[in-house]
């Protein structure tokens, strides 16, 4: 997108607007279809809630999968919000870049601590 000032061209934006309000609001839809179902789970459940309930809705290979993915698209969820606060608010382009790299390393860490765990179970 460009704007133009008199005579002046200005170049405006990166072109991931639309993408990155279709990234939030899909993945917000899979994290709350996901947390109905979980809770859903756990309403119906016959029984005390505890470790035994927790690992039992997690021990199938296909929930392990599901909820994996929706871990992802927690990660991605977060990375759009946080970048873009970071590229709104941080002026200085040496501590933005610090803060996406620390930024990213922290959600990819996030996401093979979760995979850990699922697998563990």
């Amino acid at each position: 997108m460009s704007v133009n000032y008199g005579s002046k061209r200005i170049v405006v934006g990166g072109h991931y607007g639309l993408r990155d309000w279709l990234v939030q609001r899909i993945t917000a839809v899979l994290m709350v279809i996901f947390t109905i179902v979980v809770l859903a789970q756990l309403i119906f459940a016959k029984g005390e809630i505890g470790y035994e309930l927790w690992a039992g809705i997690f021990a199938a290979q296909w929930m392990k999968f599901v909820t994996f993915g929706v871990i992802v698209a927690l990660a991605w969820h977060v990375w759009v919000g946080v970048r873009n606060v970071w590229m709104d608010y941080v002026k200085s382009v040496g501590l933005r870049l610090t803060l996406h790299v620390a930024t990213l390393i922290w959600l990819v860490g996030c996401a093979g601590w979760a995979f850990q765990v699922l697998w563990r179970l």
